[in-house]
């Protein structure tokens, strides 16, 4: 599903930016999709003849092309070829910024890299998205578990002893945003010194930047923290409970307010006459003896019972949900959180969007929500070869020839 790309560019921030993007997997993509949905025509440069790699990828990875290449234009070229590097120079010549995230030293050693673009377009902004930033580790290989495991996040996801893994690609993810942050900020000097520059977002940095609240919480205390499972909480009631129909739901009181709420929500005078669960402090030291009372109080609700009592008297609280059970929720069909978009075999099926809302649309949203729109759905392998070479002012022969010779796919 393409929803008139041009004109539902012009009223979005980024509109008039031109981004071609050398990215692969996740990290890479996320940040030409953040850039992409903020209104910036981004141009996926895809090999010959089969598109990207991540097109086909099964299990885990089945989602991720669909997911963080919708709203750019696929050019499968090949770049190692004279005629293909050519029609990327020239291509580059015209663009704001550049992205990439393949092994260092990769798109250097094809004329690619920052020195030899920024040579012929001094006002490109470069952006590297890499396992690491500069220091001993940045010619290492890194994965998204890699940096998990070496940066502490999976010590503290799991229980002692078994570190676990975040359940998303949540470095990958986060850096890409990073990476837009850092060439949102070079496009910014640019406007006032008329020059690009290079910039880098980092897997392992991001990591660290994640578990930084740990690293605080031990110069602030001096003891280790624990492991999330294992840890001291900060609430007297911060917990996941099991209801009578065998679901479960998270609860929190995290305040002397809230508590008094609670009390007179669920019919427990007694506890809350309690002087030694007057204050929070009080509650957290008191969770062996409260706790368990609380977990049977909870068992005699159904999950859609007690959801409706909590959210009722404004108590902080969460049913937990399966990913697959998102596509029907209430509110992210609302507001437009999720977008209806064509998977490249034909399917359809609807998407998270950006998590923003933009005053300065909310009047062209038919909804009113300011949501950022669907301008293209995820494209076919070089769906728009042809056109961008057009515009790069190539003739139909020209585009033929390449086409003849391997070094361009046509969608």
């Amino acid at each position: 599903m393409s929803i008139d790309p041009q004109s539902a560019s012009a009223a979005l921030p980024l509109a008039g930016l031109r981004v071609v993007e050398f990215s692969h997997m996740v990290m890479g993509p996320t940040c030409g999709l953040v850039l992409a949905d903020l209104g910036a025509e981004v141009i996926k440069i895809e090999p010959v003849p089969e598109g990207d790699n991540t097109r086909r990828l099964v299990g885990a990875g089945a989602g991720f092309f669909i997911m963080f290449n919708r709203n750019k234009r696929s050019l499968a070229i090949d770049s190692k070829s004279d005629a293909g590097r050519a029609a990327l120079l020239r291509l580059i010549d015209s663009a704001d910024v550049v992205t990439e995230n393949f092994r260092p030293g990769a798109l250097d050693a094809q004329g690619f890299g920052y020195a030899a673009l920024s040579q012929r377009n001094p006002r490109l902004v470069y952006c590297s998205l890499k396992g690491f930033l500069a220091g001993p580790y940045e010619d290492r290989t890194a994965l998204d578990e890699v940096v998990q495991m070496m940066g502490g996040l999976a010590y503290m996801t799991g229980p002692p002893g078994r570190p676990l893994r975040a359940g998303s690609s949540v470095n990958d993810i986060m850096g890409g945003m990073f990476a837009a942050i850092a060439i949102l900020a070079a496009l910014r000097q640019r406007d006032a010194t008329g020059l690009g520059q290079y910039v880098k977002s980092g897997l392992f940095e991001n990591n660290i930047f994640l578990v930084a609240q740990h690293m605080a919480q031990f110069a602030v205390t001096g003891q280790a923290p624990a492991p999330m499972p294992n840890r001291i909480s900060a609430w007297g009631i911060y917990d996941l409970f099991s209801v009578r129909d065998g679901e479960q739901v998270f609860v929190a009181v995290v305040s002397d307010s809230q508590w008094k709420i609670f009390c007179a929500a669920f019919d427990l005078p007694d506890l809350y006459a309690d002087q030694s669960l007057a204050s929070n402090s009080q509650r957290v030291m008191a969770r062996a003896r409260l706790i368990p009372r609380l977990a049977e109080c909870f068992a005699g609700y159904g999950k859609a019972e007690l959801v409706a009592k909590l959210e009722a008297h404004g108590l902080p609280f969460a049913p937990v949900t399966r990913p697959e059970e998102l596509f029907d929720d209430p509110h992210l069909n609302h507001s437009g959180g999720l977008l209806p978009l064509t998977m490249p075999d034909g399917r359809e099926t609807r998407l998270p969007a950006l998590p923003m809302q933009f005053g300065s649309l909310a009047d062209g949203d038919a909804a009113g929500h300011g949501r950022l729109p669907l301008r293209r759905s995820p494209p076919q392998v070089g769906e728009d070869s042809a056109d961008l070479l057009v515009e790069l002012g190539y003739s139909a022969e020209e585009i033929a020839a390449m086409v003849a010779a391997g070094n361009l796919r046509i969608a």
